[in-house]
């Protein structure tokens, strides 16, 4: 097996970088609301190969935003579920329908496909564009099917950094601990894409911030499947994801 990727646990799939927000502190910059995204038979064939080779414990799906193309998202947790990957996780804005018969649907085959641990995205950048109601209908159909749900917002700074942004956020969270759903931990924005633009002010521009999220090259633990399939060197529309595993040199 080839070193570099031998304790490989962890895949995830941008899912597509098409969005139904427009936030300030989004580091991949703007988004339209269409765009590419991943083909659910050939992500789902990724995660079984993976799986099939390597002990995978995570399989995580994002964007943008995810579920503007629910059949692969479906398709990806269908196929982690049916290869035992413990943690099958999904981070959305929630905000892919206002109609409320179609977000109850969409709760459903998310919770039938094996979603186990869903991340909303909602903070004071998230509902500068994207309205709460729906978010909040996604939220009470996901979690009334049993399905792990927190709000999963972003901090300026620091999350006990003093600034507008950041007192928003704390009161939106308000409104869903009311409807008794508790927070994560959050992520702290990076001042990169829009942040950078929008946000400079509460950073230093000369300073290097570090992506906690950057993996080492030699002892890769998590992949990372963009919208038009690349990965590490390779690509999955062209070759196998083992094949590309076993190809990786740093």
């Amino acid at each position: 097996m080839n070193e570099y990727v031998k304790n490989l646990n962890r895949i995830e799939f941008v899912v597509t970088y098409a969005c139904t927000g427009r936030c300030k502190h989004c580091s991949e910059g703007s988004h339209s609301r269409t765009g590419v995204y991943i083909d659910a038979e050939t992500a789902a064939r990724a995660v079984r190969e993976a799986a099939g080779r390597f002990s995978i414990t995570s399989v995580m799906t994002f964007g943008g935003e995810p579920l503007l193309y629910p059949e692969t998202v479906c398709a990806i947790h269908r196929a982690a579920t049916e290869e035992g990957v413990p943690k099958r996780q999904l981070i959305t804005n929630g905000f892919f329908s206002g109609d409320k018969e179609l977000i109850r649907r969409a709760a459903r085959r998310l919770a039938q496909a094996g979603v186990n641990d869903v991340l909303l995205s909602a903070d004071a950048f998230h509902q500068e564009t994207i309205p709460l109601g729906p978010v909040k209908e996604f939220a009470k159909a996901i979690s009334g099917l049993g399905v792990r749900l927190r709000v999963h917002p972003a901090w300026v700074v620091d999350k006990r950094h003093k600034n507008p942004y950041n007192s928003r956020t704390a009161a939106i969270l308000s409104e869903f601990e009311g409807m008794g759903i508790l927070q994560s931990n959050g992520n702290v924005i990076i001042p990169k894409g829009n942040a950078r633009k929008y946000l400079s002010d509460y950073y230093d521009v000369d300073q290097e911030y570090t992506d906690p999220y950057e993996e080492d090259p030699a002892d890769v633990r998590t992949v990372c499947i963009n919208p038009d399939g690349s990965v590490l060197d390779g690509n999955i529309y062209r070759t196998s994801i083992l094949k590309i595993l076993e190809n990786y040199v740093p």
